[in-house]
This record gives C-alpha cells, structure tokens and sequence, in this order.
C-alpha cells in the first residue's frame, strides 16, 4: 500500500441538496406511533453495506481498490455471523463477486461511496411494525458526489416493501449514537450546522432526533467544525455498550493544540458528568499506519449477532487492551480483529461501513 491514501479531506466533491421533512415523523403524512430504533447489540435480520466505486471519489485505481479490499474483507467476516447484503449497481455484481463470500448476498441499489451508516437505511420500529426512520443524507454538507447515496435508505425501503418515515432532518447515522434505552450523544458539529440544517437551532434537532430513535436524553458537545468531512462524527470517539455505559477512544497524552483531542476530552467530561459509566481504550502509538490524519479508533466496532467486528492497528499493546475491553463490555461475543487500514486512511472504520436491520 502506498504511504499516504487520500483522505476524506482530499476528495470533497460536492454534489447534492438537503432535503428537510416534518418536525414529527410522519408516514404519507400521517403520524407515526412512537419509533424505537434498537441497540445495535439486538439480533439483526442482517447487515447492510455499499460498494465503493465512483471515480469522483476514488480518483486512483490503487486507492479504490484497497477500499473494495477492506469492504470486502469487513462484510465476509460478517457474513460468517448473520446475512450481509452488500449494495450496488448492477453492472459492478460479476466483478464483486470475485471478492466476496457466497454467503454476501448483492442487490441492485447503485451507490457511490461505502459509508452506509450514513447514507444506508436507519430501521426502526413503529409500534410492531418496521420502518425505515430516513435522516436525509446530503454527502456530509454537500461535501462529496451523492447522486446515488442520498436515494439509499428510501431505495432500500422500497426493496423491502417498508414504509420509509421522515425524520425532518439532515445529517448521518454515524454522527448520533444511541443505546436503544432512551439516551443519544451527538457533537453539534455534525447537527448544528448550515451545512446540513441551516436556520434549525439545536433544540429543534434534539427534537426530531429523539423523535427518530425514540429516545428521551441528550447530550451534547460542541465537536469540532469543518476539520474532517464529517464534522467530528461521534461514532469514532465514544460508543454506548449498554445502558448508562461508554466506551471512548482517547490519547494517552491528549495535544492541547489538537482540536480533535480537545474535544475528545470535552465529550468525556461531559459523559462522566451526565452521570454514565465511561471506559476507555487508548489510541494506538505504534500503528502501521503513519499518516497524521489516520483514523486509529478502536471505538468504530460494529456488534453483529454473536460477535464484535473490530480493527486492529499493528501496536500489539493497545490491540490487546481493546480486544480484552471488548470482549469485557460484550462477553458473550466472539471479538473479531481485522486490517481495514484503507478506511482509516480515509477517516472513517468498521461501524462507518455497516448499518443493521433488527430482527422482528
């Protein structure tokens, strides 16, 4: 692998438009009984993602094919644990398939990008009923070609047949985390943002957000603004194993001039004073990686049935100490650690590239 992959900084795109629903979440109008998205640790139906594949976005063939690389290695191991079913054109479906299992099933849904728990479908469940809670996707800003991105969630409820309710909402799944028992964290970074909701203040967003998940708490912090193409998504930082319980990603010597460290430490103080129960795995030091602007998140796990799906950076240490912290916050679970550099390269991970759909 080259050196240095461009990062998410790098390929800023823009394409798209924000596209604002109703305050409450409505189906055809109607209003929905309360929704209830549960914790990612529930048992999943299966796990969706998207295929990487636009030249907009990968500009050189070596970068693009070290991400299907990663993708393919992500939803394979999945696959050995639940139904997987991998997003994309038609056209791409022969050549995939040379990468992927048998067990990866593939739909004809085209996408650009590979980051489905942004652009891929939020389920919920409206009373007994599943449906797709849409928080309308706009390429982190308009910051990256979505042509095809921003029509996934309602394009995966049409294939499902599932009624797709609207959120009122511009953002990504990844910038919320939730613990399927009333509590969301967010920086506001991500939410309060002309980029995705201009002229919304932060507690009409809480509003529709806790409406979405069917959560009743917030807490927020304030993140960091136009530093990365997610403006500080929560989910590469700290990640509900339970209720009341976090666990973090953080520096063992935080760099005051880091604005990333800084706000890391924001949000643990924040957490610790809400009252949750806070565990932290350190970041790796001697990674393979060694690029500044690598992403090295041990928090960025996704909790399919039966295991924990995470990454591993080369520094034997901290690997360890997140394998056993994982294995302590889930033990019921298999901990599963691969190589996905290519997606820290391009500052995101595991859980970035999945979203789950709830077995009913």
């Amino acid at each position: 692998m080259p050196t240095k992959m461009p990062d998410r900084r790098d390929i800023l795109t823009g394409l798209g438009a924000t596209a604002l629903g109703l305050a409450c979440p409505t189906i055809g109008g109607a209003m929905t009984k309360s929704l209830y998205v549960p914790p990612e640790e529930a048992l999943h139906a299966r796990t969706f993602m998207q295929w990487p594949n636009s030249p907009k976005v990968y500009r050189e063939a070596w970068h693009l094919e070290e991400t299907q690389a990663a993708i393919a290695t992500i939803a394979n191991a999945i696959s050995d644990f639940e139904p997987v079913v991998m997003l994309a054109d038609a056209a791409l479906h022969k050549d995939m398939r040379r990468h992927l299992s048998d067990a990866v099933e593939i739909w004809d849904i085209a996408t650009e990008d590979l980051w489905c728990r942004d652009s891929g479908p939020l389920f919920a469940m409206n009373g007994s009923e599943l449906v797709v809670s849409h928080i309308q996707f706009n390429g982190w800003g308009n910051k990256q070609e979505h042509r095809h991105d921003k029509q996934i969630a309602s394009r995966v409820a049409d294939h499902l047949g599932l009624p797709l309710v609207s959120s009122g909402v511009t953002g990504e799944a990844g910038g919320v985390e939730h613990d399927g028992h009333g509590a969301l964290i967010a920086h506001e970074s991500s939410w309060v943002n002309k980029n995705r909701n201009a002229g919304m203040s932060r507690a009409e967003i809480e509003k529709r957000l806790l409406a979405a998940y069917g959560a009743d708490r917030m807490i927020w912090t304030k993140g960091v603004y136009g530093q990365d193409i997610t403006d500080y998504h929560i989910d590469s930082l700290a990640r509900f194993t339970g209720a009341g319980r976090v666990l973090m990603n953080l520096p063992d010597r935080p760099d005051r001039r880091d604005p990333f460290h800084m706000a890391a430490i924001d949000t643990h103080d924040a957490l610790v004073g809400a009252g949750f129960e806070v565990d932290v795995i350190p970041e790796p030091i001697d990674h393979r990686a060694k690029d500044p602007d690598f992403v090295a998140s041990y928090a960025n796990y996704y909790v399919c049935n039966n295991a924990v799906i995470s990454a591993q950076f080369g520094d034997r240490e901290t690997d360890a100490i997140a394998a056993k912290t994982l294995a302590r916050h889930f033990p019921d679970r298999e901990i599963l650690q691969l190589n996905v550099d290519a997606l820290g390269y391009l500052g995101g991970g595991i859980h970035c590239a999945t979203q789950q759909m709830p077995l009913i």
